[in-house]
Order: structure tokens, then C-alpha cells, then sequence
């Protein structure tokens, strides 16, 4: 029986933890706690969608305000980064055919992103610390609004969460450039340039063509990582900034006089956080995307270089686009709003739109198909993002952003929609079809449940973001609390949807539970017995 079609039907026997070498059991690490992060996140979002509707006499509005902050890191860091680490530390030496360069620092990875996840959520709990996840100078250090304390851990919970993220590129890029003991020596140039591109874009002028020594998925995720590096430097270079000023103040020291230019900050932070969403996302979700399809249709992809020629642009892109978050910023100069905000951001809809055709494209050729789980999650992902990236689009235009920005649309059609339903239905046809062989071949235990996280999750998703669109359109901004009921039935509507969310997480979760045992959960989080077993793929 072929790899593709152990993955994709799931074919297998039952779970046992004290078989799984240590790279399996570091994978599902990263996974189950991704998972539980992703239901804190829902359950936040259910909260402050009941708070719009009707304030709820546990929450006051200043923990409103701090969920509201914590609520999307969590999602980012806590559950994406979490599901995200841990399956392309496994993907890169499965594809490359050899073992993890470090599995004490992939464990290092998660205990960083785990533990940094929930220091800050914890200081946003107890503090109420709130400046909201834009951290816009001066508003992170104002101490007459904020707890210093609470601050001060909330920031440095992000540093750890960097920590780990630093981590993890630098056991990427060792993993595709390392040679293993016993091995004929790898050359580590020829290997970065074809990860990179390097070698794509040079075999446009060559008559003879080099060969690509890393496949498509390996260099979309060494790509994604080049993003991933950016952002996490100015991340932490931001992070330390709050810090200095926090720390002066615990110290009695004061600061306020210091010179911080607000709009260079703001161009400089946008900079490194789009890179996540701009980048990193995209870039990721389409070398998902390539692997994803390729496993699923046992097929090459359909015009491989044309996709790693994009994947190329895309990285170059992702670093120019950053001005669209400040558009309707009345200091930003028109050229950056123009060139950067306007016209490259719309080149985004070029890139993305080759991934998602190679993608249908290598799906077409192979039909007929069987409706198999990752290939629903799949094709529910590409959907999410058909409607997600040109709402986006939509956005990145001078005229619309002066009425759209503040508002729930941004948060609801293009945020939501893309996290929601693009980029989470791509995971779980990831985890989906990754399930068995990092279980060593445990089935799926129920497909009733299956259908039930599927259904649940795409009419949600769409639905919260529809909703929380149309009340957008008529006025309703976004990190504002409306207590006169003037959007009630958008944010009842709203709720209902992220119920099926929750609903479709908890049959999901529930699914999993049951399919490796509660024993074999716990067990994941256990030391190996198997300690010189690698999953080496022959």
C-alpha cells in the first residue's frame, strides 16, 4: 500500500502512544496544544460576541477590552503558530527524507510558544492590560490606562513566543542543509538556493537547467520562514522597546519625555506584523496547498515551476505591502499609499489566484476523486480564501478604506473569513491527512463526527464573517462596544454562527479524543520508549 493512500484513507491500526518515536510525539505535542489554544480562542469570541449584545455580569469592560487584545495573539501564536511549527518540523525531514536536525530544540519550540502563549494571555486576564494587539506608540506604555506589571509580563510573554519562533527557523533552514552522520556530504549553497528560489529564477537564463534539490513544500516552507524571521525580529525589537519603558518605570524611572516618532513606529511595526499575514500565510498556505494536493491525487503538480516561480514573487511582495494597514493614516505620504497600499497589494490577487488554480488545476487532472476528508478541508480552505483575499483587496483601495477600516468589515469578511475558514480548514485537511502516520495508523473514529466539524465550521465561519460585514456596512466599528442595541441583530446572528464554530470544534476535538484514547493523549506528553526510532521515509 502506497504513502497517499495510507494517508488519505486513513488506513491503519489502532493508536498505541509507547510505539511513537520521539518525532511523532513532539508533532502531536505541538498539535493537541494548538487545538486547545484554538478553543480558548473561540470561547473568547463567543464571550465578547455576547458582550456586544448584551454585557455579561462576569466580564466588566475592561476585561472586554483585554480579551479583545489577547483574543487574536492567541489565535496567531497560541493555536496557529502551535499547529503550524509542529507539522512542517515534521513535513521538511519527511519530504527530505532524513531526520529532524534537533528534536530537543523542536521540544524547546513548543515549550516557548506554549508557555510565552499563556504568560500573556494570563497577564491580560488578571491585569486587564489592553492597548490592543496593534500596540500603537505611545498607547503600550501609557501606566495611567495600564498595569506596568501586567504589561511587563504581557510583552515578555510575546518575547518567549519569538524565543521559540527563532527556534524553529533555525532548525528549518539546519534540517534542509545538514548532512546526517553516515551521509555523502550535502552541499549547504546549492541547497539554500534552491529552498530560496535562487535556482529557479537563474534557470530563466539557463539553456541547461539545474535540478531543484529540495521539492516544492520544502521551499515554500523555508520561504515562509525568510517572513517568519522578519517578523519575529521586529517583534522582538518592538517588544524590548515597551519593555525598556516598562522596566524604567517599575525602577522609578521616567521615560515620557523620550522621543518616539508615532508614525515611524507605526510604518515599522506594520512592516514586521503583515509579514505574518501577507506573507508568511500566504506563502505557507500555498505550499500547503501544492503538498496537500499532490498527496491526495498521487500526481505531480501541475506547472511546478510556474508555482515556485511564484512562491518567489510572493516573498518579494510580502515585503512591500505593509501600507495598506495605514491608508486611511492622514501622515502616511500618499506614494506609500499608492504604490505600497494600492497597486502591490493588489498584485497579491495575481499570486494567490496562481496557487489556488495549480491547486484545482492538479485536483482536476486526477478526477475522479474520492470526497475523501483532507480533500473537503481542502477545498473548503481555497474557498475560505476566495472570498477572504479579494475582500482584502476590496480594502486596500484609498476611497473604500476611508469607510471600511474601523469598521467589523475588515474583522469579519477578510479577517475571519481567511483565519476562520481559509487558513484553519487548510490545517485540519493538513492534521487530517497527516493523522495516521503520525499516529502510526490510527483511524478517524467517527467519519458522523467528521461531517458534523466540517459542516459546522464552513457555515459558521462564512456566516460570522458575513455578519459582522453587513454590520460594517452600516456603521458598526470595530473595537467599539455599542451599548443602545443598534447592531443586535448582526451580532445575534453573528453568535449563532460562532456557536456552529464551536460546535463543529467540539465534535473535532472530540473525534481526536476518542481515536487515540484519553490515555494516548496524555501519553503524547510522555518521554519515548522508541529513543533512537526516526521516521525516515525510504
Amino acid at each position: 500500500m502506497s504513502f497517499t493512500k495510507t494517508l488519505v484513507n486513513g488506513e491503519g491500526g489502532l493508536f498505541v502512544h509507547e510505539t511513537l518515536a520521539p518525532m511523532q510525539k513532539m508533532t502531536l505535542r505541538f498539535v493537541v496544544i494548538g487545538l486547545i489554544y484554538f478553543g480558548f480562542v473561540v470561547i473568547e469570541g463567543m464571550l465578547m460576541r455576547l458582550f456586544e449584545v448584551r454585557p455579561l455580569p462576569f466580564i466588566t469592560q475592561p476585561q472586554f477590552f483585554a480579551i479583545l487584545t489577547a483574543h487574536p495573539l492567541v489565535g496567531i501564536f497560541g493555536s496557529t503558530y502551535s499547529i503550524v511549527c509542529g507539522a512542517f518540523l515534521f513535513l521538511v525531514p519527511f519530504l527530505m527524507k532524513k531526520p529532524l536536525w534537533s528534536i530537543k530544540m523542536g521540544n524547546a519550540t513548543f515549550i516557548l510558544i506554549a508557555g510565552g502563549t499563556f504568560v500573556f494571555w494570563l497577564s491580560g486576564f488578571i491585569s486587564h492590560y489592553a492597548p490592543l494587539y496593534t500596540l500603537y506608540w505611545p498607547l503600550p506604555a501609557d501606566f495611567t490606562q495600564f498595569s506596568v506589571w501586567g504589561g511587563t509580563f504581557f510583552i515578555a510573554g510575546i518575547a518567549l513566543v519569538m524565543a521559540g519562533t527563532g527556534l524553529f527557523i533555525v532548525n528549518i533552514f539546519k534540517t534542509i542543509t545538514y548532512t546526517p552522520e553516515g551521509w555523502e556530504r550535502q552541499q549547504v549553497g546549492p541547497l539554500l538556493a534552491s529552498a530560496l528560489g535562487v535556482t529557479g529564477f537563474n534557470n530563466l537564463f539557463r539553456k541547461n537547467k539545474k535540478e531543484h534539490l529540495v521539492s516544492l513544500p520544502v521551499a515554500a516552507i523555508a520561504r515562509g520562514s525568510v517572513d517568519m524571521a522578519f517578523n519575529t525580529a521586529v517583534i522582538l525589537f518592538t517588544g524590548v522597546l515597551i519593555l525598556v519603558y516598562m522596566i524604567a518605570a517599575i525602577l522609578g524611572f521616567d521615560l515620557k519625555q523620550t522621543a518616539i516618532d508615532a508614525l515611524l513606529y507605526k510604518n515599522w511595526f506594520w512592516w514586521g506584523l503583515d509579514l505574518i499575514a501577507d506573507g508568511l500565510v500566504l506563502i505557507f498556505v500555498a505550499g500547503t496547498w501544492y503538498l496537500l494536493a499532490m498527496l491526495i491525487t498521487n500526481k505531480p503538480l501541475y506547472m511546478q515551476n510556474i508555482a515556485r516561480a511564484a512562491l518567489l514573487v510572493e516573498l518579494v511582495v510580502s515585503w512591500t505591502v505593509w501600507s495598506h494597514h495605514l491608508l486611511s493614516d492622514q501622515a502616511q505620504p500618499n506614494v506609500l499609499k499608492v504604490i505600497s497600499g494600492e497597486m502591490v497589494t493588489a498584485f497579491e490577487l495575481i499570486t494567490q489566484g496562481l496557487a489556488f488554480f495549480i491547486t484545482l488545476a492538479t485536483l482536476w487532472s486526477a478526477r475522479p476523486l474520492k470526497m475523501t476528508n483532507p480533500l473537503k478541508f481542502l477545498l473548503g480552505g481555497l474557498l475560505g480564501f476566495a472570498l477572504a483575499v479579494p475582500a482584502g483587496i476590496m480594502q486596500a483601495d484609498v476611497g473604500l478604506n476611508r469607510i471600511l477600516h474601523n469598521t467589523q468589515w475588515v474583522v469579519g469578511p477578510h479577517v475571519h473569513v481567511a483565519v476562520l475558514v481559509g487558513l484553519t480548514m487548510t490545517l485540519y485537511s493538513a492534521i487530517y491527512i497527516l493523522f495516521p502516520i503520525v499516529t502510526n495508523g490510527a483511524r478517524i473514529y467517527s467519519q458522523k463526527l467528521v461531517n458534523i466539524h466540517f459542516w459546522c465550521h464552513l457555515t459558521g465561519g462564512i456566516g460570522m464573517g458575513a455578519f459582522m460585514g453587513m454590520a460594517g456596512l452600516h456603521g458598526m466599528l470595530r473595537r467599539t462596544l455599542y451599548v443602545n442595541g443598534e447592531f443586535n441583530i448582526y451580532m445575534v446572528l453573528a453568535a449563532l454562527s460562532g456557536t456552529l464554530i464551536l460546535i463543529g470544534f467540539t465534535a473535532f476535538f472530540f473525534n481526536i479524543v476518542m481515536s487515540v484514547g484519553l490515555k494516548g493523549v496524555l501519553g503524547i506528553f510522555m518521554p519515548s520508549k522508541l529513543k533512537t526510532k526516526e521516521l525516515v521515509v525510504e
